[in-house]
């Protein structure tokens, strides 16, 4: 059985994002923990026995290891070609791929200003302080936002099923929560309607039962 392995569920946002296609699209999988501690050295040390780049999500499927969410995630695509991983028709698996990379490589501020902590709550003062002080996070939260008005329907996910997409903005929903950052309302739909798949419930309900 492949074996992805993943940091704590609380902070690990990457990791959120190949265990929400592997687990939402029902694959096998043994899921091995490697718990974050700033206070351990051996972090580190424990990441690179997995594999060279010490980093997580990795997936070991026996006669190889694939490193990096999105690498993952191509290759879960491939490997269930019956499943709807990527949308089926080719414009939207176009676009689909084009945000989940722009997922992939941009918003730094959002990820450098609000890391994932799926157990923090803070203030709508502190959001708001963020919000004011920041005119990248600012302009960040604004793209994000533009991709997610591009639903054709509110009530359904980016591209109506749950995709490789919705996985890649799910952690972003998890930032957008624990800052309190402000958002339309029909952002606050579409993270409704993440927080409510059942593979985001489970992820979220473990992250909260972590010890920090």
């Amino acid at each position: 059985m492949q074996r992805l392995y993943i940091a704590n569920k609380n902070y690990s946002s990457w990791s959120m994002r190949a265990w929400l296609v592997l687990t939402a699209f029902d694959l096998d999988f043994e899921e091995v923990l490697v718990c974050f501690d700033a206070t351990n050295p051996s972090f580190k040390e424990q990441l690179s026995h997995i594999h060279a780049n010490a980093k997580v999500p990795v997936l070991d499927v026996g006669e190889f290891k694939i490193w990096d969410s999105l690498a993952i995630c191509e290759y879960l695509a491939e490997q269930n070609p019956d499943l709807a991983l990527w949308p089926k028709l080719t414009h939207l698996r176009a676009q689909a791929r084009s945000i989940s990379c722009e997922m992939h490589s941009s918003f730094m501020a959002l990820r450098q200003l609000c890391p994932m902590n799926i157990q923090a709550q803070y203030s709508i003062a502190e959001g708001q302080a963020l919000w004011a002080q920041h005119a990248e996070l600012r302009a960040n939260v604004e793209r994000i936002e533009q991709i997610w008005a591009q639903r054709s329907d509110e009530h359904t996910f980016l591209f109506g099923d749950f995709s490789i997409a919705d996985a890649f903005y799910a952690p972003v929903v998890m930032r957008f929560k624990s800052y309190a950052l402000p958002v339309a309302e029909r952002s606050q739909q579409y993270m409704q309607h993440i927080m409510q798949h059942p593979a985001v419930k489970q992820w979220v309900d473990a992250a909260r039962a972590e010890a920090v």
